[in-house]
């Protein structure tokens, strides 16, 4: 046989015990996740809450116990979550917001959130009607494809 038609098994074998061993990593990833999922679920409280400011910040500025600083891995502590600053009764809590709902947090309003301990799963507006959330800015490529079509005369894209 040639040299590179070896030089490809060996390359194919390896990609493929590369991708087994993703997929069974990535099953185990998933089912841990959906385990914390569902504990969270269990475990939430519905609280009303004024919520005074949103940021995503380091989780080391975002004010919050020192034992949650402890227990996060040290790769994390530098990525920046999604934060909330909110009043809870008479106290002002820092607390971490779903991905998923955080642009439409309405900032300064009353709310009735959802929240996991220092979690906040999902929150409905208390007082007044929900504001949309505000629309994204269109990136570099976008516009100039738009500016384009224009040009061209062609129907833009949405």
């Amino acid at each position: 046989m040639k040299t590179w038609v070896i030089v490809l098994i060996v390359i194919a074998v390896v990609l493929l015990a590369l991708m087994a061993i993703l997929y069974f990593v990535g099953r185990k990833a998933q089912k841990k996740q959906d385990e914390q999922q569902a504990m969270m679920q269990a475990n939430k409280q519905t609280v009303s809450m004024l919520i005074i400011d949103k940021k995503r910040m380091k989780l080391n500025e975002a004010n919050l116990p020192a034992a949650i600083l402890e227990q996060t891995p040290k790769m994390l502590r530098r990525s920046k979550l999604p934060i909330i600053k909110a009043k809870i009764g008479p106290q002002i809590m820092s607390l971490i917001c779903d991905e998923k709902i955080f642009d439409s947090v309405p900032v300064k309003k009353e709310v009735k959130a959802e929240v996991s301990g220092i979690y906040v799963l999902s929150v409905k507006g208390l007082h007044g009607k929900a504001e949309a959330a505000p629309a994204k800015k269109k990136s570099r490529f976008r516009r100039a494809l738009e500016k384009a079509q224009e040009k061209a005369g062609a129907k833009p894209l949405k």
